[in-house]
């Protein structure tokens, strides 16, 4: 393996979510202590951008916090949308909004994004033990949507939440039904606030479940996004060895990532080369 895509992102909206997923700090349910606002400058996300592409980020995801895309979100989106697009064009620009229509990913679509994101996080099964206010259906349905309107899809899950092999298994089958072409692997970062207990998973283990994305999708983006630093520490520059091609640079959405030098530099050691384009 050569070449390693950086994937960026830019929390716009935080800390405003009033679902009940259990591994989320964003959900005002649980009292976290993050930075809160409704909509972020958008002069501070273009210099985001701008910093975040000097880096060697190729993609760069717009989040926002909430079950779905609303009509003002969707306005809000494509207007950051559109003054990134003019100051960094090269960007490919992720949305990341929640569960979708057709009609409103089609007007994302034509405003210049590029793929959405949105993960089914875990399997159908264990879904309902981890959020109660939304179904794991609704988030399928919302990413054969971007499937079907053109956009590249972004799908993945978090990982260390209490799930067996068997969930992983079922979340890698409901995957191979969507095909994404961007697929982020997340390993759960505790919170004091939240209900979900510390990630009892190994490092090992993680690698494992690493090497079989891999192994399931050959061809596709593996990406190692948030947790990196957390779960893996010292060793997270095996995550490339166990078949990741992708990893997350810069902040997370409500953590902070190591500084972006550093795991430009840990990519020079290794002798992996930045992909210059999605």
């Amino acid at each position: 393996m050569k070449n390693v895509f950086l994937c960026s992102i830019s929390n716009i909206e935080s800390g405003t979510c009033l679902e009940d997923c259990k591994f989320c700090t964003q959900s005002v349910k649980y009292g976290a202590d993050i930075e809160r606002y409704s909509k972020k400058e958008i002069s501070k996300i273009v210099a985001e951008a701008k910093q975040l592409s000097s880096l060697g980020a190729t993609g760069f995801c717009l989040v926002t916090a909430g079950k779905g895309l609303t009509s003002k979100t969707l306005k809000y989106v494509l207007e950051v949308a559109d003054n990134i697009k003019s100051e960094v064009p090269d960007l490919n620009l992720i949305a990341c909004n929640g569960t979708a229509t057709k009609e409103q990913l089609l007007e994302l679509k034509r405003g210049g994004i590029d793929s959405y994101n949105h993960n089914l996080e875990t399997s159908k099964e264990f879904y309902p033990e981890i959020c109660s206010t939304h179904s794991w259906s609704e988030r399928f349905e919302t990413c054969q949507n971007v499937k079907e309107v053109g956009l590249d899809l972004c799908s993945g899950g978090i990982f260390g939440m209490g799930e067996t092999d068997n969930d992983v298994e079922s979340l890698l089958k409901s995957l191979e039904e969507l095909q994404p072409e961007s697929i982020p692997l997340n390993f759960f970062h505790h919170n004091p606030a939240l209900p979900l207990p510390e990630n009892s998973l190994s490092i090992d283990r993680g690698f494992e479940i690493i090497s079989e994305f891999r192994k399931r999708f050959p061809k596709e983006m593996i990406m190692v996004a948030g947790g990196r630093e957390s779960f893996f520490k010292e060793r997270q520059d095996e995550v490339f060895r166990a078949g990741a091609n992708s990893i997350v640079i810069g902040n997370y959405l409500t953590t902070k990532g190591r500084d972006g030098n550093r795991d430009i530099e840990m990519l020079k050691r290794l002798g992996l080369q930045i992909s210059k384009k999605c």
